[in-house]
């Protein structure tokens, strides 16, 4: 890694985000790490200052696109960022004979894991732009190849921020801004913890995030993890719809209603 980049992390506190945070602390990293528990935070922030990097860390909520948009342009006019990963997430679902999701938790995980990246994105593409370099990275979901019947909501924000990713890739690429869509399997995350099911060829969230990095390392356009999943995630998209869905309905799977609203964002 060049000495002195800068990376901004959103999602720091924990999973898959804290495990970034730390591949990437080392003498001359210079991390900006967000997350809303300040606590784990401020634990994370510890352990990456432990080991060179030096840290500085908000508590931000990634759905305030006001606070958001003036934090990030404060901070990248003071960092210049140069790898921003879109990493913060929560996830909702159903559990066994349950049909239908609340509204309000659709919404929460949408607010989060589709406009959460958007927030974290807009605002820095024209500033990273004008720089003519820049690496912009996006935490997707093998839940996006083949949409899960017990996750519809986070399913869809996943598909989302897919497309978005792509899109933004052959823009933005030409023009010195590389796009990296990362999809990883089950990490052994706190929400993943919460998830009743079986989860082949799950990782810790240390060893994901040394493939992501190894991965980003490489500006690679896609990095997706375990490849056997995700060999198999691209299959079920070939196979005919109904066998897939017959197939998937073989698994008991329960999955815990987030208790997120958008209501509790303050401001």
């Amino acid at each position: 890694m060049p000495a002195g980049r800068a990376i901004l992390i959103t999602g720091a506190s924990s999973g898959i985000g804290r495990g970034i945070a730390l591949a990437y602390a080392e003498p001359g990293a210079r991390l900006n790490l967000l997350g809303r528990n300040a606590d784990r935070l401020a634990a994370v922030e510890a352990a990456a200052l432990a080991k060179g990097a030096d840290v500085e860390t908000s508590e931000a909520d990634v759905r305030d696109r006001l606070h958001m948009a003036a934090w990030l342009a404060e901070a990248d006019r003071r960092r210049g960022f140069d790898l921003v990963i879109a990493n913060a997430g929560i996830t909702t679902g159903l559990a066994p004979g349950q049909m239908m999701e609340d509204p309000d938790a659709v919404r929460a995980v949408l607010a989060t894991n589709l406009f959460g990246v958007l927030n974290t994105i807009e605002p820095l593409i024209a500033s990273m732009l004008s720089r003519g370099q820049g690496h912009i990275a996006i935490i997707g979901s093998m839940a996006a190849l083949r949409p899960l019947s017990y996750a519809p909501a986070y399913s869809a924000a996943k598909a989302a921020v897919h497309a978005y990713a792509d899109a933004l890739r052959g823009r933005l690429e030409p023009h010195g801004l590389h796009v990296s869509l990362v999809i990883p399997g089950f990490v052994k995350t706190p929400l993943n913890d919460s998830i009743s099911a079986r989860k082949p060829w799950e990782m810790s969230e240390n060893d994901a995030a040394r493939v992501i990095r190894r991965g980003l390392d490489r500006k690679k356009a896609i990095i997706a993890f375990p490849r056997r999943l995700y060999a198999i995630a691209v299959l079920g998209r070939l196979l005919p719809p109904r066998f897939v869905d017959w197939t998937m309905d073989r698994f008991t799977v329960s999955v815990p209603e987030t208790a997120e609203r958008v209501d509790d964002l303050k401001g």
